[in-house]
């Protein structure tokens, strides 16, 4: 049987089967959309864990940081004079003698706090991490508890403080990271690269320690976040967790205290298994979060493969360095991004090229991604969406010709292409909303449409 394929029943047959499509396609994404709110892969972190119920989260601090959307991470010391990883290569592959007396000899003369913050300033970044003391126990900061700190060096100079004042003046959020675990440390009972147990180890005097430096950290160096690592190990219990988010919360009440402060974390997917353990937000670590619309969450990813300087370390794309921050918004987290300092104080060239490059994008961009919230749709095979008050933001990471999204709850007076200032057509009708797509040019990162509702 010949087919006529100008006849009017089959063109009334292909377009019921488009319809169909259309159809199934929107009762797909219509549940993705049902499910949003309801999809968290951890409970609500609340703050004080389950023996503190009634220490919750400072929730001011909370959203003006999640509003912040993108910061800075700093991996740096004198480790950066090896080129191997920060705490995970004392012992091996550098012999433990040798890692821990690598201060002496670290003099970085070109560190200037204010060219690194006006650095994080192009890049768009709105809050520094910087690594305050990591698992090899070296301090970073001019403390009075321990002579294995920054003013033993050759450099003799206090870079915690240069960075928390310069922080202050330009008008970013100064927060620190602080390893619970210390290998070098006589009192803490585990020791990476080596078998054997300290057998005259005392973890409450290491505690002491512990709070001991924390005090002067928020005291101070005034951060405003307590970025917490090393917790996994088995010498540190949910209940000391618990107990050092009070302490901490006691000497500022608006500080910020991620969920590696207690036991609950699950790998590097970084959640916590439920609020029964402490902490302010959850930390995907190398991997963008799920999405999450009630656990407040922030990916830390490195912008090459090594936390810590490496010589001629693979770096990623600029194309991946935004999708993964577009990715990370679009999903409700924030991205604090890694980079490793050379051992003279300089942030590399090239990765402050790379840094250059997001910070040029978000000036074109930011409104779609700066204080606003991941969704309403889940991510799609297409990309990502974004929102702030009347107006969605798709983030078209995939070439496609159309998008179809259901109903919203606002009518859509309008969709604009911010990528290249068009009007954009869509049919608004009962079923849906079907967005028609121009052919999207090869090196765009991020084809973001505006949709205006009423």
């Amino acid at each position: 049987m010949e087919i006529n394929y100008d006849s009017i029943l089959f063109r009334k047959l292909v377009k019921s089967i488009q319809i169909f499509y259309q159809m199934k396609k929107l009762y797909i994404l219509f549940w993705f959309v049902v499910f949003a709110c309801f999809n968290s892969y951890g409970q609500n972190l609340k703050g004080g864990g389950e023996k503190y119920p009634d220490l919750h989260t400072n929730e001011s601090s909370l959203q003006y940081w999640r509003a912040l959307r993108f910061g800075m991470f700093v991996h740096w010391g004198p480790v950066s004079l090896k080129g191997t990883e920060i705490g995970w290569s004392r012992g091996n592959p550098v012999p433990f003698e040798e890692y821990d007396n690598l201060y002496k000899k670290f003099d970085p003369e070109n560190f200037n706090a204010a060219e690194w913050v006006g650095l994080m300033k192009d890049a768009g970044m709105k809050y520094l991490i910087f690594v305050s003391k990591h698992h090899d126990g070296f301090v970073m900061w001019d403390t009075k508890t321990t002579d294995y700190n920054i003013m033993s060096t050759p450099y003799g100079r206090d870079v915690l403080m240069d960075l928390s004042m310069e922080c202050e003046k330009q008008g970013i959020l100064f927060g620190t990271y602080y390893s619970i675990c210390d290998w070098r440390h006589p009192d803490y009972p585990v020791e990476h690269n080596n078998p054997q147990r300290r057998e005259n180890a005392n973890m409450d005097n290491y505690i002491k320690y512990m709070k001991a430096q924390l005090k002067e950290l928020v005291e101070t160096y005034h951060t405003k976040i307590l970025w917490f690592d090393g917790e996994w190990e088995e010498p540190w219990t949910h209940e000391m967790g618990m107990d050092l988010y009070k302490y901490v919360r006691s000497l500022d009440d608006e500080i910020l205290i991620n969920n590696r402060v207690d036991k609950g974390r699950q790998g590097m997917e970084g959640v916590s298994l439920s609020d029964k353990f402490a902490g302010d937000f959850a930390t995907p670590e190398q991997q963008v979060g799920r999405f999450d619309l009630l656990t407040p969450w922030e990916s830390c990813i490195t912008i090459c493969q090594q936390w810590a300087w490496k010589p001629n370390d693979k770096m990623k794309s600029t194309e991946e360095c935004l999708q993964t921050l577009v990715r990370t918004v679009g999903g409700d987290g924030n991205l604090l991004f890694n980079v490793g300092p050379m051992p003279d104080g300089i942030i590399e060239d090239r990765q402050a090229d790379r840094l250059r490059e997001m910070g040029a994008w978000l000036k074109d961009y930011g409104a779609a991604i700066y204080e606003t919230k991941g969704g309403p749709i889940q991510p799609q095979t297409w990309g990502v969406s974004t929102s702030r008050g009347k107006k969605i933001y798709l983030h078209v990471l995939k070439p496609v010709k159309e998008i179809i999204l259901p109903n919203l709850s606002g009518e859509i007076l309008g969709i604009r292409s911010m990528t290249d200032d068009t009007e954009i057509v869509f049919d608004s009708g009962g079923l849906g909303v079907v967005i028609k797509l121009p052919k999207i040019k090869k090196n765009v990162i991020d084809y973001v449409l505006e949709l205006s509702l009423k």
